[in-house]
């Protein structure tokens, strides 16, 4: 699994003009799911991401968490992150997981975001055209694959 996540002061997905998944303060997840990913790499990247330092405490250093933060995750399914461009300038997204195999382990990385936060987490709506917005905090954006795990 591949995720790029986004510290914010606020983010909110639309679908068709309503709103499926909003937070305040938080991080935005933007998630893609390989072929080669199982629920051991959802439950590793939820966890990874919700203990992430990368709020800042009272010095102004990076040092809490979401979960400190008592802040919210909109997790945004994107299989774009598994974009080749190896054979020229059209993307060839073969690496990426068919929805057979990707809603499971998408909606299992949302049960360990959600456990490992404490609360629920917003949603975009899986395969469908959204409106994504978000305003960045910082901003701080990182990228993490659960096949390297950095």
């Amino acid at each position: 699994m591949r995720a790029v996540i986004q510290r914010v002061s606020s983010a909110r997905v639309t679908v068709a003009g309503d709103i499926t998944g909003e937070i305040g303060p938080g991080l935005l997840v933007l998630l893609g799911v390989a072929q080669t990913d199982t629920e051991a790499d959802a439950q590793w990247l939820a966890e990874k991401i919700c203990a992430l330092r990368i709020f800042e405490d009272d010095a102004q250093k990076m040092n809490r968490s979401v979960v400190d933060l008592g802040g919210g995750i909109l997790v945004v399914s994107q299989f774009t992150l598994f974009a080749s461009t190896r054979k020229g300038t059209r993307p060839s997204f073969n690496d990426a997981a068919k929805p057979d195999l990707a809603i499971p382990l998408y909606e299992a990385f949302n049960r360990f975001a959600s456990a490992a936060l404490g609360r629920p987490v917003a949603t975009g709506r899986f395969a469908a055209m959204m409106d994504v917005a978000l305003v960045n905090d910082g901003p701080v954006t990182i990228a993490i694959d659960s096949k390297v795990r950095e």
